[in-house]
């Protein structure tokens, strides 16, 4: 019988041990090894540099070096007053500030939308540090207690305070409040839809599906129509919801369905194994899920959970077809201001509407990779 070589090539030697990787590397070394390391990462590290600095050169000429820093009038921000051209008009920003971050809330009541600001920073700050103890009880103060004191303080009427209609709260203040409740009131009820979609039960299953489907079926605009304008006529008489009120409902069922896929995803991700060695433990279902099953698919997920919360957070400036005014919405009522018309006011307040919504984004997403990383290193 003929033996039987196997094809290829078959060292017979071992290879040399390669050397341990370097504890610290100097600037110039790092560059010319990821950098310069070979002819095509050259070409493509220039190529680079050179799109860079044709982006952000102009950027920063027009927000920081031809920027107009001072002034109370428009023609403050006209090349024919500064002698050169003009880039950013920042006093617009200065004298509409107050406006885009609270609407036409009453100036002598914003002491109150301050307050909900230090309030909810207050009550934030130490759920996102990991050192800070008593995390289960500031998640109910953060979650459960301080909506309530937020709309009492917001809205009024209530212990001596002034009322405020909704209608007139506007900037990043309604911004806030949305991306806020949305996130809070959509991700229990995606959970509970991502179980309902993997029940054993045929009827919660099915209401499961039909939800999440016909949720994701539709714009995020028809919605906000729908519940700002159609929504009304299938109350009775003497029902009323408040127009902000009818946003936000919408707003959570809408998340929810998209919120719902991206949990059942880590659930699915969950080996079968953890399944049985909880109920082989004597855990009930509502058990299981809670301490075994959703712990480990809520960290597999992190990353498509904090997709949705920007997605959520930028998508709050389709409230402005509703007529209700966040911080885009009061930009661009901003710009119709007639004592600030100028040629760069334009530019100017879609600037500034960016960095509030890069800063904001950019925040979530670092901090979403902080939490990754301090969760796997367990």
């Amino acid at each position: 019988m003929t033996a039987i070589r196997p094809s290829g090539f078959v060292r017979g030697e071992l290879v040399a041990p390669a050397p341990p990787p370097a504890v610290h590397v100097s600037v110039p070394r790092w560059i010319g090894e990821r950098l310069f390391n070979s002819i095509g990462n050259a070409i493509l590290t220039v190529l680079g540099i050179v799109g860079l600095a044709a982006l952000l050169w102009p950027t920063a000429r027009f927000l920081l070096v031809d920027a107009v820093w001072r002034g109370s009038e428009r023609t403050d921000c006209l090349p024919e007053t500064v002698g050169h051209q003009v880039g950013a008009c920042w006093p617009f920003i200065a004298a509409k500030f107050d406006q885009l971050m609270y609407g036409f809330y009453p100036a002598d009541q914003r002491w109150r939308a301050n307050l909900v600001y230090g309030l909810g920073a207050l009550l934030l700050a130490p759920l996102l540090v990991p050192r800070v103890g008593y995390k289960a009880l500031n998640a109910v103060l953060f979650f459960g207690a301080f909506p309530l004191v937020a709309g009492v303080l917001l809205t009024g009427g209530v212990l001596g305070l002034q009322e405020v209609e909704t209608r007139l709260w506007g900037g990043l203040l309604v911004t806030l409040v949305i991306s806020y409740a949305g996130i809070v009131g959509s991700l229990p009820l995606g959970i509970l839809l991502a179980l309902g979609r993997r029940s054993d039960l045929p009827v919660v299953r099915s209401a499961s599906v039909v939800f999440i489907e016909f949720w994701r079926g539709v714009p995020l605009i028809t919605v906000l129509f729908f519940a700002t304008y159609m929504l009304p006529l299938f109350l009775p008489g003497d029902w009323k919801i408040d127009g902000l009120v009818r946003v936000l409902i919408g707003v959570i069922l809408f998340s929810a369905a998209y919120l719902a896929e991206v949990v059942r995803a880590g659930l699915q991700a969950i080996p079968r194994g953890q399944f049985e060695g909880a109920m082989a433990l004597g855990l009930g279902y509502w058990r299981m899920m809670g301490l075994v099953i959703l712990p480990q698919a809520l960290r597999l997920v992190i990353p498509g959970l904090v997709n949705s919360f920007i997605a959520l957070f930028k998508d709050t400036t389709l409230v402005l077809i509703v007529a209700i005014f966040d911080l885009l919405g009061q930009l661009r009522a901003s710009f119709s201001d007639p004592n600030w018309a100028t040629p760069v006011t334009l530019f100017t307040g879609f600037a500034f509407a960016g960095m509030i919504y890069f800063v904001v984004s950019f925040a979530m997403s670092r901090y979403a990779m902080f939490t990754e990383q301090r969760l796997n290193a367990r």
